[in-house]
Order: C-alpha cells, then structure tokens, then sequence
C-alpha cells in the first residue's frame, strides 16, 4: 500500500465535500522527526489566501471531512494550519505483517502499463569508455530496473555513436597507412590510431575532404566502407560489454540502436520536412528555422538538417530516431540519460519532430540531465597528466582499494573469497557513490568516502543486509517458516516498520522523477533503522515466542527490502562480509 497515495485521494475527497476544487495544492510528505506525526499535509495556507479563509479553520473543515478509516490513529492540527497525521499502532502491525506475507513486497504490477525507452550509455565507437559514460550508464541502468519491477514494458536503448564523421577519418586513414590487420586489433589500438586520424583531419585539408568523402560513401552502402565500419564497430561492442557485465548493467548487444539504425530514413525525411514546409534549401544545404529558439544575435536559430554535399547531421540522425521510438517501438514515454549539455540539442530535435507530427502528443519526451563528477579541487575528474581516466583503470583500482579493505577485516579468509569480496564491494561503492547523489548536481569523487563501512554507503546497506541474514543461518532458521502477527511493542518496532511500509512510494516516487538517489537515502534510512532496531530489540534471546517470531519477521522483511531495492540500483548483496 502507498501511504502517500492514499491520503493524498482521501483529501481530494474532503476536497470535493467543503466545496474545493479537486485539483488542490495540498502536498503530503514523509514527517520530520521534530514534527508532531508520521506524515504532514501542506499547502494550506496558499488555499486558504485564494479562498479567503483562515488557513487553521480551513484545516478544520478538511480535517472534519478526511476520512483515512483505520489508518491514523490521531489527527493534529498546529499553527498556522499544517495537518499531522499519526499512524495508527494497530494498522500498522495490520499493514506490516500482510507485507510480509505477499509477493513482491506487497507491490502490484502497473495495470496499465507503459512502454518506455530509456536512452542510456551510448559511448562513442573507437574509444574506450572513461568516467564521463558512468553516470549516464549506471543511472540509466537504475532506472530500467525500476520501471522494470514495476511491470513497465521497458526498452533500453544504447544509442551508440556508430556513424559519422569519426567513421571517414578511420577508413581514410587505414587505406592511405594500408592497415591490413586491423581484425585483429584491441580497442586501445584502434583509439590511438583514431587520435593519429583526428590528427590528420585537423592539419591536412586534403586528407579532411577525402575523410569527408568516405562519409557520404558509407551513408550510401560503399561496400568497403560498410566491411571497415563493422568491424571497428564489433570491436567497440565486445570491449564495452565488458564493461558492462563488470559493472552489473542489464545492456547487451541485443540492446544497441546506435546512430547507423537510422540511415535509411534519413532521405525520406529531409523529403518530408520540405514537402510540410518545415525545411528549405539555403545556400545548397536544407535547413529548418525555428523561431522557439534565439541565437545571440537576437535571431531565430537555423538547424541544418543535410549538407550540400549530401551528408546528414546528428540533429536529422536524432530526428529519426524519435520517430522511429514512437512509430516503431511505440513508446508512451522516452527518457534520455545524457549529459545536461545536449539539453538544447534535444528540445530543437523534439519541437522539429512534433511539427512534423512524428510525436503524438501524449507522448513524453524527457531529458533527465545529470551533472559531472569531480575531483577533490572542484574541477573534472582527470589523471595526473590531465587525460581522461578510462572507466576500466577506474574500476580496477576500486576493487584494489576493496581487497586491501577486506583483506584486513578477513584475515582467515580464502584469496579467492577475499577477490570476489573484493569485486562486488569495489564495483559496487563507485555504482552507489554516484547513484546517491543528486543526478543534477555535480558530485566530489572521494575514495575513502565511497568505501567506508559507515554512512550512506554501498558497504554500510550490504552490511545490514549481511547482518540481518546472518541471524537466521546461524540460528538455521528459514524465513518461510515464520509464524504469527506481527507486534509493534516498542518504539523501535514502530519505526522501522513505517519505514519498511515507505518502500512502495519510495520507488513509486524514482520512477516518475528518474531520481534513483531517493531510493540510496532510503536504503540508508531503512539500514540505520534496523541497526538500532538489532540493538535494542532482542530476537533469539527473548523468552517469548510471539515477540521473538514478530521480530524475526521484520529482520526478514528488511533484508528482502534491502535486496530488493538494492537491485533496482543493480548493486548486489553480499551473504558474507
């Protein structure tokens, strides 16, 4: 059950009947802990202004007319009209011993669904991933995996920059140096003879116009670029999923629609564009005028959409590709994970494409942007020597950090336990360091921080999640063999079943935003809230069965939470540490 939800259309209710309107700016929220309840309603005061009333007496009136049944057990009104509702003791232990019971912690699949694509990842082909492709990928990943749990059908999309400019520059370079063994090469080989072409394509205007031409040969089929171009293009791939399975991320090769899917639409629709009137021609290249957007001359912006030597742009490459997410793949809603930079890029894209009447107008298109990750000075993450760290050194050196870290919390622990220990903790403190934080905003890199067994870390929620299933090996007891209600006898019984209750409208909450670092804070609060629960609590020591069995449920309740909502960061749980 959403706690949250279902206040929230019980005031709608109480609304309706004092003669509001139903579409009200009241707000229920999760109560501070200084606060007199378990939740807070607000918003109304800004009501009572545009109604005239007393903000204390219109908190009256809702509250005579708020019907929450059995759920609170005392409703509070404080100055100047703000409604605090106190949980009831005995709904509590109701709601929370069904929780335990269902499938799925209590929380049904979506009816109905949606189909939703998540744009993710999308590195760049001849170059291997760095620290930059992090945030997009794992943040992505987390979001997937929500939409997923909740029954959404979801589409990952790693639209991978496999066409262009980059492209003419290898194949010209190759044929002019005759690289006959380039099949058998690794990624870093290939990024540095792509750094040596980039060179060229730079410095020499001859060798620029035959990269150029190359483009346009292998946008048109040339047999001999498109045998080059596939593969530079498996090259990419196997390195990355390498990557990817490392880091626990569900993208596969069966998941990349990179920039090439979309070639063979690119004609038709620079045809389409000038036929609705949309593009022109100007100075031999097609061109749309959008007059949403202002250059800095005070001018309407001009998106080319095809040079006049007949190549296509990223813009009609992006064009393309939402037309085909809404035609083809049917999308109800699009989530791109890019970097905040594109945010213009993306919004001439979408107002092009829904002039054109390629985006229904349901459909959501959606930029959630993300900030850049730092390092201790405030500037970006970089080596020593100013290059851009690889996303493989960075993840090599968290499980280093890792092993030298268990290693001496594990003395008697096998080398091949302590490397796979190693693994997870390592991998999984960059994943949760990042996921923790605020996708806007940028983020200070910080080692030590990220691998400390305290605080809102990756160790610390495996630790409580360890140390909940911990009790239950040890005292050889299955969770399936768990009888009884659940009681609420102390304080803090109560607290960690609310929070344990909170899960639904957490997720509920990261799936609408894409803001997975509610679901860490979360996480964070449910662990700290079991260790003070283990504290003071005792389960097998305890002469009294129903309480001993009533704690052992909610033991197993947060370890399920803890995994559960740990998966859909795709961080995995440890059952030794």
């Amino acid at each position: 059950m959403n706690i949250k939800t279902f206040i929230l259309n019980k005031l709608t209710e109480a609304m309706i009947i004092i003669g509001a309107s139903a579409n009200h700016e009241l707000d229920v929220r999760q109560s501070n802990k200084i606060q007199p309840g378990d939740y807070q309603i607000n918003g109304i005061m800004s009501i009572a202004k545009k109604l005239g009333k007393s903000p204390y007496k219109l908190a009256q009136q809702v509250v005579q007319h708020l019907d929450l049944n059995d759920l609170a057990s005392q409703v509070v009104i404080t100055d100047p009209g703000f409604i605090n509702i106190v949980l009831s003791e005995k709904w509590l232990a109701q709601q929370i011993t069904q929780r335990f019971r269902l499938r799925r912690l209590g929380i049904s699949m979506l009816v109905p669904s949606q189909t939703i694509v998540v744009d993710y990842s999308s590195p760049n082909v001849a170059k291997e991933m760095h620290v930059g492709h992090l945030r997009s990928t794992i943040i992505g990943d987390a979001m997937v995996r929500t939409l997923s749990f909740l029954g959404h059908n979801v589409i990952r999309a790693n639209h991978i920059g496999d066409w262009g400019t980059q492209f003419g520059m290898l194949i010209a370079y190759m044929k002019e140096k005759e690289h006959k063994d380039y099949t058998q090469m690794e990624l870093n080989e290939l990024e540095n003879i792509y750094r040596k072409a980039k060179k060229n394509y730079d410095e020499d205007e001859k060798f620029a116009e035959l990269a150029r031409k190359y483009v346009v040969q292998l946008q048109k089929g040339d047999e001999y670029c498109r045998n080059v171009w596939r593969i530079l293009i498996d090259i990419s791939i196997n390195h990355n999923q390498k990557i990817y399975d490392r880091l626990n991320v569900s993208l596969t090769c069966k998941d990349i629609m990179g920039e090439s899917l979309y070639n063979d639409m690119l004609p038709s629709i620079v045809s389409d564009l000038c036929n609705k009137g949309l593009a022109t021609i100007s100075n031999g290249a097609t061109v749309i005028v959008l007059d949403e957007f202002i250059n800095r001359t005070g001018e309407s912006m001009g998106i080319i959409i095809q040079k006049k030597d007949g190549g296509y742009l990223y813009a009609t490459t992006d064009i393309a590709c939402v037309k085909y997410r809404c035609e083809t793949l049917h999308a109800d809603r699009i989530l791109y994970y890019i970097d905040a930079r594109q945010n213009q890029h993306l919004k001439q894209v979408w107002t092009i494409a829904r002039k054109a009447g390629y985006v229904p107008k349901d459909v959501s298109l959606e930029h959630h942007a993300f900030g850049m990750m730092l390092s201790h000075n405030g500037r970006p993450f970089k080596t020593r020597k100013g290059n851009t760290i690889k996303l493989m050194d960075l993840l090599d050196e968290a499980v280093d950090r890792a092993f030298k870290l268990v290693s001496q919390k594990n003395p008697k622990m096998s080398k091949n336990q302590l490397l796979k220990l190693a693994e997870i903790i390592g991998i999984s403190s960059v994943k949760y360091a990042d996921l923790s934080k605020n996708r806007t905003a940028n983020y200070i890199f910080n080692w030590d921080k990220m691998l400390a067994f305290e605080g809102n870390t990756a160790p610390y929620i495996q630790y409580a999640y360890t140390r909940a299933i911990s009790i239950f090996r040890k005292a050889k007891i299955d969770f399936k063999n768990l009888r009884g209600e659940i009681v609420l006898s102390e304080h803090q019984e109560r607290c960690l079943a609310i929070c344990l209750l909170q899960f639904e409208e957490t997720i509920m909450q990261v799936a609408q935003d894409g803001t997975p670092h509610i679901m860490c804070s979360y996480l964070y609060e449910l662990a700290s809230l079991f260790s003070i629960f283990y504290e003071h609590c005792p389960m097998l020591s305890i002469n009294n069965k129903i309480l001993s069995q009533s704690r052992l449920q909610l033991t197993a309740l947060t370890a399920k939470t803890l995994k559960q909502g740990l998966k859909t960061l795709g961080i995995k749980t440890i059952e030794h540490m």
